[in-house]
């Protein structure tokens, strides 16, 4: 067999599986270190051909996965692996590069810089600013606090109660400490918290448990009168604002510091994919630029490694531009908008069914609810457990709700519809 007879047997699966994923049981039913008993205890002796390999991968890991790409995934934020984003991972791994620096390869860390001005255009952000990908949202939180801490070291980082819990990993891991801070009746940051003896305020823009915005322009009026570090954390919401209805959530982000926003979770890019912006370049620079012997530095260029904490980088901006080229803004303007539109609908769903209640704001594509009388972690467990849904939950003062976060270019209103169905017969 040739590596030409092994490209079409992957192509056919991935094909098989993409025109399957909705009849497949969303997650499965395993126990702890059953997927493990079911493979050998040593490596091969001897090498192995694909087909085998292929044919372990489909009967022993396929019914073993949680399918992220699948059209009734609604935990936690949706994604898609795109035709466009799998395509563009066949080509990054058969390329193979490693974008550290201009020198190591040219054309990915110039169309890295094309991509990012060209995201930043869709979604409104200022043009101008470096930009370059990370791999999470995570890892550019982190950049961006190593970069405020240049700029005024010691100090605390204050964030919402309701931000992702990364935002105080990443102050652990670079040193300072860390303070919450409490939310409205809309679960927004309030914003007249005292900057006293602190390096940096990370703002949110469609926070995990209820997409609530931050007041992004009174915070960032405050951060710089005090010359505090602005930071604003739009990974799943801030994609909304390539519709331009919906480019009120980035309102003041423009007088941040920085800001990351990841096309991996709602503009149809494979995992992992996380555009970082920021104004203050130089910053970022001083914390982590440095030029061994051996990576010498090209004059007129930048070297992305200066600018956040990895050496080696994929070939991310490949994909990216592949999904931006393939949907257009009018095609990603269309698919944000239908997943908003089947939101309302599932929230009117609830609205009109005695015992249920939508229990927060939902501006985007995900909707907080719960059951008034039911236990909902049971009813989550539940409807999950039929293979036919995931969905999560979450505490809101206290109580447990559910969320349904709709993400995936493939989720439809049957999809929604038959989500429904099953929490409800849940509940019974």
């Amino acid at each position: 067999m040739t590596f030409r007879d092994d490209l079409d047997r992957a192509a056919d699966w991935a094909d098989a599986y993409l025109q399957r994923v909705a009849e497949l049981p969303v997650a499965p039913r395993v126990s702890p270190g059953e997927v493990r008993a079911t493979l050998p205890d040593a490596p091969p002796e001897q090498g192995e051909s694909f087909e085998a390999m292929l044919r372990d991968f489909d009967e022993l890991i396929v019914p073993r996965l949680t399918h992220w790409n699948h059209p009734r995934f609604f935990a936690w934020f949706a994604n898609t692996g795109s035709e466009p984003g799998v395509l563009a991972e066949l080509l990054i791994a058969t390329l193979n590069v490693n974008a550290f620096t201009w020198l190591s390869s040219p054309a990915a860390t110039e169309l890295e810089v094309t991509v990012m001005d060209w995201l930043a255009q869709l979604l409104g952000l200022p043009r101008g600013w470096h930009g370059h990908i990370e791999d999470t949202a995570s890892t550019a939180t982190i950049a961006a606090l190593a970069a405020a801490r240049t700029k005024r070291p010691g100090g605390v980082v204050v964030a919402s109660e309701q931000a992702n819990f990364s935002v105080e990993k990443a102050a652990r891991l670079v040193g300072l400490p860390y303070r919450k801070v409490p939310v409205d009746a809309d679960f927004r940051m309030l914003p007249d918290f005292d900057l006293d003896g602190v390096t940096a305020v990370v703002a949110t823009v469609g926070t995990t448990a209820t997409t609530s915005v931050d007041p992004i322009p009174e915070i960032a009026r405050r951060c710089a009168a005090a010359g505090v570090w602005l930071h604003v954390d739009a990974a799943y919401a801030g994609s909304a604002a390539v519709c331009p209805e919906f480019r009120w959530c980035l309102d003041g982000v423009e007088r941040a510091d920085s800001v990351v926003v990841n096309p991996h979770k709602w503009l149809f890019t494979p995992v992992d994919c996380s555009a970082l912006w920021t104004r203050r370049p130089e910053a970022f620079h001083e914390a982590f630029a440095y030029v061994p012997d051996y990576l010498a530095a090209t004059s007129e260029a930048i070297d992305i490694k200066d600018y956040g904490p990895a050496l080696g980088r994929r070939f991310r901006a490949l994909k990216l531009w592949f999904v931006l080229r393939w949907y257009g803004a009018e095609g990603l303007r269309a698919l944000i908008r239908e997943h908003v539109r089947l939101a309302e609908l599932f929230a009117s769903l609830i609205d009109a069914e005695p015992g249920w209640e939508v229990v927060a704001p939902h501006p985007f594509s995900t909707v907080c609810f719960r059951h008034v009388e039911r236990d909902n972690d049971e009813i989550a467990r539940a409807a999950t457990a039929t293979g036919e849904v995931f969905v999560a939950t979450t505490k809101l003062r206290g109580d447990t709700i559910i969320r349904l976060a709709i993400g995936n270019e493939r989720t439809t209103e049957a999809d929604i519809l038959r989500a429904w169905e099953v929490l409800r017969r849940s509940v019974r």
